[in-house]
């Protein structure tokens, strides 16, 4: 434990703040929130994973970012200018252009999803995020399903008005997101302090809930201290290698479905159309998952298990034969499901052990910048073109080794934060509960 850390634990602090409201109170203020904050998020992940490029690390920056300048100008911000720019990919003429485009588009992506994620830690007990950031991110799935619908629709649009298809798919996907980017300006609350739409006592509740637990609107964004603990603060380097591990799955499943599913046999749009049960189904188990880690304060089990079966579903599809191709779809199902569903409960169990705003904020990008950034760099290789007959045994092997890493990780960092709980109990006065490390 830091000293900051053994601060919390021994001085008496309870692990839970005491909220002076009923359960009934408490769930009102929640389904609320609810209804404001997170079809708005997800339908902003959608729109970016609909357009996403993969490139780009700009993340670090663009949460401070969000923290000065308020959530709801900097992801409106950097909403409207991904649509712009993937409607500029329409556009495009040379390999060049391609590039520095697709650079830029990145520069803009990158920093949303972390943003995301730390924008809920303002609103959340640690016990409510997981679930909540299973709804963000499995947008993304959807995006996956809609993406293969949609490519599907405009192959039957190639030339019109003289542009190919795929002029067009860029320019459609990028629409929404300069659309939508107002709605965020104007309609995306920042901070439970300020949100005009709660009562006084409503904020009072919610100042209450996140008085240990939150994120808060009215602290500094960053501080010399916080990037010195955050930084030296060796335990979170075992979440950014799982986070690692966990981003090639999901990077190359992104990239490669429909080859993957081409390579089973079906073809052109039939094949576009069948990438999206693989997603869709995700979907649900993603949201099972994240309420059931949140539940039982077990994100490192869930994450773990997720892995495990996402990990011999893609072992399974390595070992099949080609010819196998409706055993080789349900692995793909399988391993999709199970390398999705343990990043919610993840990033959870992330946030939940850091205990200041402007920590929360630099761990939550390190994280993404470190793990998601690297992590989709070799996924993008790992499906070889010249595998295709044989069923891609190599990607899916990759995967699977990935996944089998992020189980024995997950696993090591619950008995680790279980010993650490153990310590702190042991430390604190007679009398006191220490606040404990989310398992």
């Amino acid at each position: 434990m830091t000293e900051k850390e053994i601060g919390h634990a021994v001085k008496g602090e309870p692990a839970t703040p005491a909220v002076l409201a009923s359960p009934k109170e408490v769930r009102a203020l929640l389904r609320r929130q609810d209804k404001r904050i997170i079809p708005l998020s997800a339908t902003i992940y959608f729109l970016a994973y609909l357009d996403r490029s993969n490139i780009g690390n700009a993340r670090v920056p663009s949460n401070i970012l969000l923290k000065k300048f308020r959530p709801s100008r900097w992801l409106a911000f950097l909403m409207g200018s991904w649509g712009l720019i993937t409607i500029g990919l329409g556009g495009v003429r040379s390999y060049p252009q391609i590039t520095g485009v697709r650079f830029l588009l990145g520069v803009f992506e990158a920093g949303l999803f972390p943003g995301l994620v730390y924008y809920l830690t303002f609103w959340y007990r640690t016990d409510e995020r997981s679930v909540r950031v299973a709804f963000i991110l499995s947008s993304a799935t959807l995006a996956g399903a809609f993406g293969g619908a949609i490519a599907y629709g405009v192959g039957n649009i190639n030339q019109v008005h003289g542009l190919s298809g795929w002029r067009w798919l860029f320019i459609l996907e990028g629409i929404p997101s300069v659309l939508s980017s107002l709605f965020v300006w104007f309609i995306l609350p920042d901070y439970p302090e300020s949100a005009a739409w709660l009562s006084e006592g409503e904020k009072e509740l919610a100042a209450q809930r996140l008085a240990i637990e939150g994120a808060k609107g009215s602290e500094s964004a960053l501080t010399w201290s916080d990037v010195r603990e955050t930084l030296t603060d060796w335990r979170l380097y075992g979440h950014y290698a799982i986070y690692f591990a966990v981003s090639l799955p999901f990077s190359s499943l992104s990239l490669f479905t429909p080859s993957i599913v081409s390579g089973l046999g079906y073809k052109d749009l039939h094949a576009q159309l069948l990438t999206v049960p693989p997603w869709a189904i995700a979907y649900v188990v993603s949201i099972l998952n994240s309420w059931s880690a949140d539940h039982f304060n077990a994100r490192g089990v869930h994450c773990a298990g997720l892995a495990a079966i996402g990990a011999a579903g893609f072992l399974a599809s390595a070992l099949l034969p080609p010819t196998a191709y409706a055993s080789r779809y349900g692995t793909l199902i399988v391993g999709t499901s199970g390398a999705f569903a343990c990043i919610p409960p993840m990033l959870g169990w992330l946030t939940s052990n850091m205990w200041s705003t402007g920590s929360i904020g630099l761990a939550v990008a390190l994280n993404v910048s470190i793990g998601a950034g690297l992590g989709q760099m070799p996924g993008v290789w790992i499906y070889k073109t010249e595998e295709a007959k044989r069923g891609y045994p190599t990607g899916h092997g990759v995967n699977a080794a990935m996944l089998f890493f992020v189980t024995i990780g997950a696993l090591c960092l619950r008995v680790f934060y279980g010993r650490k709980n153990k310590q702190a109990v042991r430390a604190a006065p007679e009398g006191t509960t220490p606040r404990l490390y989310a398992l």
